[in-house]
């Protein structure tokens, strides 16, 4: 009785894995429901969960709260050195971007914030906040912080486009150099209710810190990608 979990536990991986690299349980369909898979694979509820929970970790499955589980789609090619933005390379990749304004503010600028754009105590900066869809899934939070020195009245413009083709149209900002610092994390509540996932949620943090033409530090951007929606993919020129 002590082995009978485990087995079953690889058994459900092993069969789900399967069907998924094999296309019977196609990228983006859902799963049927856990009380149905309980039964399929005669098991606990518990027992299922954990499976699901290490597919889940392998980024072959995922979850939205209050919908089920769901096959995951290709990930994503995230290449940091191409200058881009998010709608040009997800639409480049043949996929469907989206964009939902989630709230735009003028805000007291936390010490974090002042840190990575270099700005004195008590500053004022433009929070913009974002969810991003690639074909309909959630799969970005980004929480973008922008000088308002540099961008008057920015917050009154459509946010749902491009900042990147809004910064050069508006004001005749483009980006200069841009650094990037990449770590894996846990969801906070914030980032994770947009997402239709769990607080705690493993996810990549990406900061970027952007500076314009003139080498002036303009805005930064915190990017909370869902783990498996993404993979990091850099060619070094020679």
């Amino acid at each position: 009785m002590r082995d009978e979990a485990p087995r079953t536990l690889t058994a459900i991986c092993s069969a789900l894995q399967e069907q998924i690299e094999h296309g019977l349980l196609p990228h983006g369909g859902k799963l049927p429901a856990e009380r149905k898979l309980s039964e399929l694979f005669d098991t606990t509820r518990i027992t299922l969960r954990e499976a699901l929970g290490q597919l889940e970790a392998q980024g072959l499955i995922y979850r939205e709260e209050r919908r089920g589980w769901f096959v995951s789609p290709p990930r994503l090619a995230y290449n940091p050195l191409v200058r881009s933005h998010f709608h040009a390379m997800v639409a480049g990749q043949g996929r469907t971007p989206a964009t939902e304004v989630l709230g735009a503010r003028l805000i007291p600028a936390s010490v974090e914030i002042c840190e990575l754009l270099e700005l004195p105590a008590l500053s004022s900066v433009y929070q913009i906040r974002r969810a991003r869809r690639i074909d309909g899934r959630l799969v970005l939070y980004v929480e973008h912080y922008l000088n308002p020195a540099y961008f008057p009245g920015i917050i009154d413009e459509d946010l749902t486009q491009s900042l990147t083709e809004l910064y050069d149209s508006r004001y005749g900002i483009r980006y200069g150099r841009v650094r990037f610092d990449m770590v894996p994390t846990a969801l906070h509540p914030e980032a994770a209710a947009p997402l239709k996932v769990s607080a705690g949620s493993p996810a990549l943090k990406i900061t970027r810190i952007n500076r314009d033409q003139h080498g002036r530090l303009i805005d930064c951007d915190l990017e909370f990608w869902r783990h498996d929606a993404i993979h990091v993919s850099v060619e070094v020129p020679e």
